[in-house]
């Protein structure tokens, strides 16, 4: 049985109050672009246009929101929905087609896929991270120990970064991303990786950048993290926003819908 569209919800009572502090405006964002299709093309198309075939793909379409300190926000949708576009534009690494994405201070970005120098030792990429995130070397030094005990890759911390499994480098570049408590931190499927203490110290971090006005966005499948991590969820459907509430009401109605495409 076919589901039915879900309906674009924004839950009243959510709304902010006016005197709460915005940190991330999204206004009419539209993210398209294009790729190459793996198919036949007639020679006489490149002659007379000079041309490739492809697809254009409007990943993210019209999505307007505004986050506040404090907040703790999922996103989730299924494969193919734009969420990972969404948060890359959040992070500046994807221009908009049209609209804007206006904060109060640069969003950290802490992604599986997050380019790292893979080449350096973890030490190195210590450095590297945080001096780019704005600390002085003379924090790093200070903070050295904290960063990478918490990441546990200690025992491997002289090595290259490209002898670390995934999982490794995510909870490395975890650490290093959330040692200057960034204002707004956007997270992709990141604390899907590691054991569950690592799981555990994850979010007792993300609970202390909470406390500290800061604010969080998580992009992950897995509802449970979503559930006990996220105070106000956005559920990105077919590139628009089709709900934005508190973390009870979406997730019961993308369990229902999903639930409902599975019959």
């Amino acid at each position: 049985m076919a589901a039915a569209e879900p309906v674009a919800v924004v839950d009243e009572q959510a709304t902010p109050r006016p005197e709460r502090v915005p940190t991330v405006v999204c206004r009419d964002l539209h993210v398209t672009y294009r790729v190459h299709e793996d198919r036949r093309v007639k020679m006489r198309r490149f002659v007379r246009r000079g041309l490739r075939a492809h697809r254009e793909i409007r990943a993210v379409r019209g999505v307007s929101f505004t986050s506040y300190a404090g907040e703790s926000i999922g996103i989730v949708g299924q494969n193919g929905s734009g969420k990972s576009t969404l948060i890359s534009a959040l992070a500046g690494l994807l221009p908009p087609t049209r609209g804007a994405v206006y904060a109060h201070q640069p969003p950290t970005m802490l992604g599986v896929n997050a380019a790292l120098n893979t080449s350096a030792s973890g030490r190195r990429n210590v450095f590297l991270g945080g001096l780019a995130l704005g600390m002085t070397r003379q924090e790093l030094e200070e903070r050295f120990d904290e960063i990478v005990d918490f990441s546990g890759v200690r025992r491997f911390i002289d090595m290259p970064m490209k002898n670390y499994s995934s999982g490794m480098r995510t909870r490395l570049q975890f650490a290093i991303a959330t040692a200057v408590r960034p204002e707004v931190l956007l997270i992709d499927e990141a604390l899907a990786v590691g054991d569950a203490d690592f799981k555990r110290k994850s979010k007792a971090r993300i609970a202390e950048m909470l406390g500290e006005a800061g604010t969080v966005f998580l992009c992950s499948h897995s509802t449970s993290l979503i559930r006990s991590t996220c105070s106000r969820v956005l559920w990105i459907h077919n590139g628009r926003l089709r709900m934005d509430a508190d973390t009870k009401t979406v997730m019961r109605a993308y369990r229902r819908y999903v639930k409902n495409r599975q019959s």
